[in-house]
């Protein structure tokens, strides 16, 4: 009798096991929005630190040059979910397109307007800017509309100056440094690479830290986030769910660890030879990841008020911001780890 309970045990155990793994396949294809920039780092990270794995998912990281990019690959079809800022939630909603950003990982964008060391005699401020080539990662991209909003709070009619993609990481520092462009709106590493052959770099708006976002928007404004079409995030709450666990667990170990730590965990293509400023840069970013991967409803509302100052097809709108993200899935996994409130 022990041995035929034994072996039904041991069949059921199987069983288990079985189903455990199948649940470990759900697969999940996220489009990043330029995986070498640190503004993404928590979305490579938790792949390094087999986070995703833990949580039941086989995910696929696809990097692309832009925000733009990964969002046209989640609403084609070819990914499920983005790796890219919020504010792409809020654009969309004014073309009828639902998305919902379900856990946030940038408290700030780390959005930098850089001037090209070619020209820092001649562009010395925003108002500059008119009728020059300025770089961002690729038009209808984040980089893309900060751009816009500067352009336009500073007085200037965005369509007098020219816009053109350079990506984000290497190409980016390339087209600077080469003269391709005037200026470039860029993101770390990028930006301190740049810096570390150019110590002199003009640096006309940055909002890598608390203090400079407040300055540039007037109150929090979120940037990278996992999001998708709203369809599919009610529809896979499940995956969404262990997405959020993921990122949560994630954020939670860089802020134990050091950026020594962190950076030996990262590979190293997205580290490159110069591991001094990749240091470096990564110093400069850590202060702009969530603790908590709350979305602050203010940090939304900044977004529709810069969006709506901006674009008359937003303003006119009418956009119900609260619709274009939810907490519930932070708050849940908070609730279901023990994690304290932040």
């Amino acid at each position: 009798m022990r041995t035929v309970l034994g072996r039904f045990a041991g069949a059921l155990l199987a069983l288990l096991l079985t189903s455990g793994l199948a649940v470990a396949q759900s697969k999940i294809t996220i489009a990043v929005g330029g995986g070498d920039c640190l503004c993404y780092l928590p979305t490579v990270l938790a792949e390094r630190l087999g986070e995703y794995e833990k949580a039941g998912l086989a995910v696929e990281l696809v990097n692309l040059k832009g925000g733009s990019d990964a969002l046209r690959a989640v609403l084609g079809g070819s990914a499920d979910v983005v790796s890219g800022y919020f504010d792409h939630c809020v654009n969309l909603a004014a073309k009828k397109q639902a998305l919902t950003a379900f856990v946030v990982y940038d408290r700030y964008p780390g959005l930098v307007l850089v001037v090209s060391p070619a020209h820092t005699g001649e562009i010395k401020s925003i108002a500059d800017l008119a009728g020059k080539k300025v770089g961002v990662s690729a038009p209808g991209s984040s980089t893309d509309f900060f751009l816009k909003y500067l352009l336009k709070k500073n007085g200037l009619d965005p369509a007098g100056t020219s816009v053109i993609g350079v990506g984000l990481g290497a190409t980016a520092v390339a087209a600077m440094e080469q003269g391709q462009i005037d200026a470039a709106v860029m993101l770390d590493p990028s930006v301190t690479v740049l810096q570390g052959g150019h110590p002199d770099l003009r640096i006309l708006s940055d909002t890598r830290t608390q203090r400079d976002t407040l300055a540039v928007f007037g109150g929090e404004y979120p940037g990278g986030a996992l999001y998708s079409a709203t369809a599919w995030v009610t529809s896979h709450e499940k995956e969404a769910q262990a997405l959020t666990g993921a990122i949560l667990n994630t954020l939670s170990w860089i802020h134990a660890h050091s950026p020594e730590e962190i950076m030996a965990k990262m590979p190293a293509e997205i580290v490159g030879k110069n591991k001094e400023l990749y240091l470096a840069a990564l110093k400069n970013t850590i202060p702009m990841y969530s603790e908590s991967g709350r979305m602050d409803p203010k940090g939304a509302d900044a977004v529709l008020a810069v969006f709506s100052e901006s674009s008359p097809e937003v303003a006119k709108a009418n956009i119900d911001v609260s619709k274009t993200f939810t907490n519930k899935y932070v708050d849940q996994a908070r609730k279901t780890t023990g994690m304290d409130a932040k």
